[in-house]
C-alpha cells in the first residue's frame, strides 16, 4: 500500500513507548471488534509545510 500526502508525514514514534501502547491495544481492540484477525493502525503528523517534489 503506498500512502501520499502533502500534508502528513508517519509520525516518528521511537521513544514514545507509550504512544506505541496505547496504539498497540487500540489495534488488538479493534481487531477483536471486527473480528479481522489483524489491524494496523499508522500514525501520522502534520508536517510544517506541503512537500515539494
Amino acid at each position: 500500500m503506498e500512502i501520499h500526502s502533502d500534508l502528513y508525514k508517519v509520525a516518528a514514534l521511537s521513544g514514545q513507548e507509550d504512544a506505541v501502547e496505547i496504539i498497540r491495544q487500540a489495534e488488538a481492540d479493534l481487531a477483536r471488534i471486527t473480528g479481522k484477525g489483524a489491524v494496523t493502525l499508522i500514525a501520522y503528523e502534520k508536517t510544517e509545510e506541503p512537500a515539494t517534489n
